[in-house]
């Protein structure tokens, strides 16, 4: 083989794996179970010269197909280990990787990854913990060993890395930052905590074998800014508040950790220090390697971060991100529907009926909603700015579009869509209004009271999809993440106020649109008053008849009844 890469199912390992097969060399990946495969066929990659092999670098390792370059990204990653359990992997597997590729009679080069905060450290494990002790064990006995056996070794000391996937470290602040959990900034102003990302290490790992050895890399970005500016880089992009104080680490160490709840283990890496990157500057200078911008390669990764809930989701519809603190997914130049969701959900909540709808969508999360930022939706007192903004807000996000879409609205997204139509008549091909809630009778008297905005902060995604009378899905489960995150059920029912203030006004409109009108309601949740417009009632459904009758629903959208050319 040209590679073995152990660790291969990995953050690290996955992605060169992916980055050694398209520059075609043939590749074994040593796994303990093959996740690998399923992955890299995702990513759209031919894995033809792809071997998969069975693994357990805690033990001698033998039968093996030898190969000409060894990568070890293998590691035991997480805080709170054992120090055994972090030794067998990061110490005592590391060694067994450096035995095999003495071994083998080709070898050109074995690339073992340290760490740019443990290599050449002291594996001091009642300070450090056990995870970035056995990381500078294992760094000191790899090398002193690879001498013995004169290994041709090259190590690697990456900084925290980011991308696509990566939902540890760093990814954790940045959650408790998105979910109002951040009220202050452990370490001090000066603290440099630098990046690098996946895509670049990738390529820099895969670069190594065909230079000199002996070589130590720390791969990271000088250029990351301080922590305080990253953080605020990051919340910037999210639409959320940065912390505005620092505690410097040593005062986090001695409190106590339910008060500040910080791992005592990710205290070390708070730290000012600088690190000697002048040998990798030179090498990816050499390589032609260049690191992307660490403010954008920031902002790409909370748009990851956030699309997969930190991990616990997967996403429906791509493209996705933040566009001007407005999260928006799919299409943004040539959609043939634009979605509009309603309350209290996101634009999850289109995903089961996405599948049966022809050509690209557009989906955004409403202002204040969802995972967009409040800008615009301030309350019944005053209801016209309210109006105006949530106009301004659908005008703008409409601007880039050169189709005619369908624009299709749910409940409280219904008045801003048929403001939009009337106001804009050649940018749409026609209106679809689901469950309208001008058209309707005014939700319980409760769902606008002071005390509606706890309860429904406080539901579980099991109560929110039985309040709502629709399946307990994962657009269920993420509206309800969504509505813990700080102020989002006040704004919910804030929007929901001022929606019912603007009953009348908004009603009035139906009759002046000139585009053609369509409403689709459940025979469950009718209207209270005429549309003047067709009305199709599905069966047995609720108020949410695209969540629970999505292929119905889907029918009655149908094609574009127009070109769907330029505007």
């Amino acid at each position: 083989m040209d590679a073995m890469v152990f660790g291969a199912t990995g953050f690290i390992g996955r992605s060169l794996v992916a980055e050694l097969l398209g520059r075609g060399q043939r590749v074994a990946a040593a796994v303990r179970e093959d996740t690998l495969t399923p992955w890299l066929t995702g990513q759209g990659l031919d894995t033809g010269g792809l071997t998969v092999v069975t693994a357990d670098i805690t033990r001698p390792l033998t039968g093996l197909p030898p190969a000409r370059d060894v990568y070890n990204t293998a590691a035991r990653f997480a805080f709170g280990l054992g120090v055994d359990e972090a030794r067998a992997v990061n110490v005592t597997g590391a060694l067994n990787v450096l035995e095999w590729a003495a071994a083998l009679p080709g070898l050109r080069r074995l690339v073992h990854l340290s760490g740019y905060r443990v290599s050449g450290a002291h594996p001091d494990y009642a300070r450090l913990g056990a995870y970035e002790a056995s990381k500078a064990e294992a760094d000191l006995a790899v090398r002193a060993r690879a001498r013995e056996l004169g290994v041709p070794l090259t190590v690697a000391n990456p900084s925290t890395v980011i991308g696509p996937g990566q939902y540890i470290g760093l990814a954790s602040l940045a959650e408790d930052l998105w979910n109002g959990r951040l009220p202050v900034l452990p370490g001090g102003p000066d603290v440099f905590l630098p990046i690098v990302t996946i895509g670049y290490l990738a390529r820099f790992l895969a670069e190594i074998p065909a230079w000199p050895e002996g070589e130590d890399y720390w791969v990271l970005d000088d250029g990351t800014p301080l922590l305080p500016e990253l953080v605020a880089t990051l919340a910037g992009h999210m639409g959320v508040r940065a912390p505005r104080r620092t505690v410097p680490a040593g005062l986090v160490r001695r409190l106590p950790r339910r008060i500040t709840g910080a791992d005592p283990e990710t205290l070390s890496f708070l730290s000012a220090d600088r690190y000697p990157t002048a040998s990798a500057r030179a090498f990816a200078e050499a390589a032609g390697l260049e690191m992307p911008p660490a403010a954008d390669a920031l902002r790409a990764w909370a748009d990851d971060l956030v699309a997969t809930r930190f991990g616990a989701a997967a996403p429906w519809l791509r493209p996705y991100g933040f566009r001007d603190r407005t999260w928006v997914m799919g299409e943004t130049r040539r959609p043939a529907h634009v979605l509009l969701h309603g309350l209290p959900m996101n634009a999850d909540m289109w995903a089961p009926l996405a599948g049966h709808l022809p050509g690209p969508i557009l989906a955004p999360d409403l202002p204040g909603l969802g995972r967009s930022a409040p800008i615009g939706l301030p309350g019944p007192s005053r209801p016209a700015l309210a109006e105006r903004s949530l106009d301004a807000w659908l005008a703008g996000l409409m601007e880039p579009v050169r189709t005619r879409p369908v624009l299709v609205a749910h409940s409280l997204a219904c008045g801003p869509a048929l403001r939009f139509a009337l106001a804009h008549p050649d940018r749409v091909d026609r209106l679809v209004l689901i469950a309208p809630a001008f058209l309707q009778a005014p939700g319980p008297r409760h769902t606008r009271s002071a005390l509606a905005a706890p309860l429904l902060r406080r539901m579980s995604a099991a109560r929110l999809a039985a309040v709502l009378g629709v399946p307990e899905g994962p657009e269920v489960a993420g509206a309800a993440a969504d509505l813990r995150r700080p102020g989002a059920a006040r704004r919910v029912i804030a929007a929901m106020r001022t929606a019912f203030a603007e009953r009348g006004a908004t009603r009035s409109l139906l009759s002046r649109v000139d585009v053609p009108v369509e409403i689709i309601v459940g025979s469950a949740d009718p209207l209270a008053a005429d549309a003047g417009h067709p009305v199709t009632e599905i069966a047995g459904a609720g108020h949410y008849p695209q969540l629970t009758h999505p292929v119905r629903v889907a029918r009655r959208l149908g094609p574009l009844s127009g070109p769907a050319g330029p505007a």
